[in-house]
């Protein structure tokens, strides 16, 4: 019987080569998107999967009351590890105190790499489960120790043993490796640290930490913990709540501090806080494109259904006489579910091709490193069950429509399909179409989102400033950098500052004339030097800019509009900010600087003259005059005189800039790329259906044609049935678009408003594509010899 349904099925695919191709071309592209989205929703479902333990692991983070708002930070004191090992020690197996990610300057003799790097306690490597190559996890628990990835040892030693060698940490500190680990994979937290050194050595680099008046008052390290076996995530968040504000002041106690855990396995799909509310993050996206996947998918199986469908007057005779001969209705489901699984087989074969081919182009455009998992059970499971539910998915219709009709009727000539057969393909078109121009609209929007983000007012010129990190030396020499690099016509300007395109620190216990003083704030407080101004050419709304005339600017603050309106001063200049036991005078009001997220207001900001070791970057406007190849060539020579063995590193501001908008790019690249190839196979369906019915209509078409009929009379009469479904869908999608897009933007505070062209162009370019494929058929149909047609008549 099986041998029987394979014969048959080839012979029918056979048969109709232009709608078998379009059926399984359909079927394979839908399937290869639908496994592409499928392995992407899986590498973010199991992200941090690779730490054994990664249900039971949490980032400590707080909740604060700042400027009226409740703002949520993953920043703690450095005394979070030890007072919830003292006094909670029974329900954690491991307290990780670790910095945050840097890029240290690695030596070996005479090769200077710099890889990005943490500092940790020592059961850190236990509580990410490292899987070790060479040494032990606990190789932290020596001060002068340093754990390497299986790349940064590469990197550093070549294939030479690196165990036991010793090297240098940026140009200071001598450590030995004490171990190697695996590189982490991609969907890891912790995917981009190639080099782990101990906490201990971060205490003796940094003896500030030690000497500290108000140690809980600073928030400077991350504080990771891994649950015990019976540890309850919710309790145990619970108990330790008010840890913080048991111990800080009572000015501080305003901020009504709560600590919570966060736990590993929401890090990556939930790590968006509003007003100390979790509201989830990066899930949307996991499940906007699993909506997108099933109605990929959808749109593929309609095309089958669809084509299989209009094509059963050709299947009648088949049907009737199988029946006449004893065949149940039963069997000939089951045949026609035959052919429906073996097609989708045939596709699903098709669809691995086209993902393999299509796999490194999805990753560059995911920021992934996804890799089809040959060897893994669970894939091919969900292949299987992928297969068989699109199987019954395409064949279940065309397989109880098809085994219905009546043998006597069929056999006799008197058969009709009906008035009303072509409605449910009617419907499944407005379907296909309605989904298709929804994408288009999300492609659209989100575009426009991005656009109008970026043009947003960013408070100082882009163009021509390069950033470089502030090293060492170049604290001591700042001067005569700048200088030398003045002279050889690389600059314009020169300045040290600590990030333009994001917030280093921020600082509270601010006070003005009129403030409320149950108000507990917290500002961005940027150390700069006295040419900031002048450098990113800032825009001045009041007062002056920082002067080395004045020597007073020393105790001066430069503020944004953010913190003149939240402060409520109508006139800042001259007006007096309190911190502690130290006055400073506003000397200055600038446009706002956009620092942080685009999509998101301003926070008040302050900037102060500070001195060089508070600085950890440099900025640099490139001289406009001379090409900037050639500048940074300059730049790089007088770099290497200051700073000879560390890699010269630099970065243009737009570029950094550009970095915040990667999650909606990417996302607005996936969207269209999923809106373009649901347009195509609901172009495939609809090219076929338009086939199919230009062949029905021949005879028809060359009588009309005969009597006088123009080509221009006869496209309108096969393309406006099509016409009227689509504009069915346009009339569903717009609403629905409009409904789930306003949601989207709702997540953003500076976005773009919905116009209704918006609509009109997704409803118009569905409407041309409509034309453009229907339109081929029916001129070819319309253009054909009617002698043709009816020499048989």
């Amino acid at each position: 019987m099986i041998k029987n349904y394979l014969k048959t099925t080839w012979r029918n695919l056979v048969k109709s080569k232009g709608y078998s191709a379009i059926n399984i071309g359909g079927l394979a592209v839908g399937m290869a998107v639908v496994m592409l989205i499928g392995l992407w929703v899986y590498d973010e479902l199991t992200y941090n999967s690779y730490h054994k333990n990664y249900d039971r692991i949490a980032q400590v983070m707080q909740h604060a009351n700042f400027n009226g708002k409740i703002g949520t930070q993953s920043a703690n004191p450095a005394l979070m590890g030890p007072e919830l090992r003292a006094k909670y020690g029974n329900d954690f197996k491991y307290v990780v105190q670790a910095s945050w990610y840097y890029n240290p300057l690695l030596s070996v003799g005479d090769k200077h790499i710099s890889q990005e790097g943490i500092y940790f306690e020592e059961d850190a490597p236990e509580m990410l489960s490292l899987q070790m190559l060479k040494g032990t996890r606990a190789g932290l628990h020596d001060p002068h120790s340093i754990l390497l990835s299986a790349s940064a040892a590469q990197a550093l030693f070549g294939e030479e043993d690196p165990m036991g060698k010793t090297l240098r940490v940026d140009r200071s500190q001598e450590v030995k490796v004490t171990g190697v680990y695996e590189d982490l994979p991609n969907n890891s937290s912790f995917n981009k640290v190639k080099v782990i050194l101990p906490w201990s050595l971060w205490i003796i680099q940094n003896p500030w930490v030690n000497k500290m008046e108000k140690p809980w008052g600073s928030n400077f390290s991350q504080t990771f913990v891994q649950l015990t076996e019976q540890g309850d995530m919710e309790n145990i968040s619970r108990k330790i709540k008010h840890v913080k504000s048991d111990k800080v002041g009572k000015d501080e106690a305003k901020t009504n501090w709560v600590v919570f855990l966060h736990p590993m396995r929401k890090w990556n799909l939930y790590n968006e806080f509003r007003n100390g509310i979790n509201t989830g993050g990066s899930i949307q996206y996991v499940r906007l494109f699993s909506l997108i996947g099933g109605f990929v998918l959808l749109l593929a199986c309609i095309n089958f259904m669809n084509l299989t469908t209009a094509r059963s007057e050709k299947r009648a005779k088949e049907v009737g006489i199988r029946k006449t001969v004893g065949s149940h209705r039963l069997q000939l489901i089951g045949r026609f579910f035959a052919e429906s699984y073996i097609t989708v087989l045939i596709a699903f074969v098709l669809s691995l091709l086209l993902v393999i081919l299509f796999l490194p182009s999805f990753n560059e455009v995911a920021d992934k490193k996804i890799e089809i998992p040959w060897l893994n059970p669970l894939f091919w499971c969900t292949s299987l069950a992928f297969i068989v539910i699109t199987g019954l998915l395409a064949g279940s219709y065309p397989a109880f429509y098809l085994s219905s009709f009546q043998p006597l009727k069929v056999l006799k000539g008197t058969f009709k399909v009906g008035r009303f057969a072509s409605v449910p393909r009617q419907v499944l078109v407005v379907v296909q179409f309605t989904v298709s121009i929804m994408l288009i609209i999300g492609t659209i929007i989100v575009y426009q989102q991005i656009q109008h983000a970026k043009s947003r007012p960013v408070g100082y010129t882009k163009k021509g400033l390069i950033n470089l990190p502030l090293e060492g030396e170049l604290r001591q020499h700042f001067e005569a950098f700048r200088t030398d690099l003045k002279n050889a016509g690389a600059i314009e300007e020169m300045a040290g500052c600590q990030l333009l395109t994001g917030v280093w620190n921020s600082n509270g216990g601010f006070d003005w004339e009129g403030k409320d003083p149950d108000l507990a704030t917290d500002f961005p407080n940027n150390s700069v030097s006295v040419d900031f101004g002048k450098t990113v050419q800032w825009q001045i709304k009041a007062g002056r800019d920082f002067s080395k005339a004045f020597a007073t600017d020393s105790m001066a603050f430069i503020i944004n509009e953010s913190a003149a309106r939240f402060m409520g001063f109508k006139d800042p200049v001259g007006k007096t900010i309190r911190q502690g036991g130290e006055r400073f005078t506003i000397i200055g009001v600038v446009n706002d600087i956009l620092q942080e997220s685009p999509f998101f207001p301003v926070r008040p900001t302050l900037y102060h003259l500070d001195s060089y070791d508070a600085m950890v970057n440099i900025v640099l406007k490139l001289n406009p005059k001379q090409n900037a190849g050639r500048s940074i060539s300059a730049i790089e020579g007088v770099w290497k005189k200051y700073v000879e063995d560390v890699p010269f590193n630099y970065s243009f501001v737009d570029e950094a800039f550009g970095d915040k908008f990667k999650v909606e790019e990417r996302i607005g690249k996936l969207s269209s790329y999923f809106a373009v190839l649901a347009i195509f196979i609901s172009c495939l369906g609809l090219f076929g259906m338009a086939s199919f019915v230009a062949e029905q209509r021949t005879k028809e078409i060359g009588i009309r044609k005969v009597l006088g009929a123009s080509v221009a009379n006869l496209l309108q009469l096969l393309s406006k049935e099509f016409i009227l479904l689509v504009s069915t869908s346009c009339i569903i999608a717009v609403p629905v678009a409009w409904y789930y897009l306003s949601q989207w933007l709702n997540n953003y505070d500076y976005r773009v408003h919905i116009s209704w062209l918006v609509f009109l162009v997704a409803a118009v370019l569905a409407l041309v594509i409509t034309l453009l494929t229907v339109g081929f058929q029916a001129i070819k149909a319309a253009t054909a010899n009617p002698v043709r047609s009816l020499r048989n008549e």
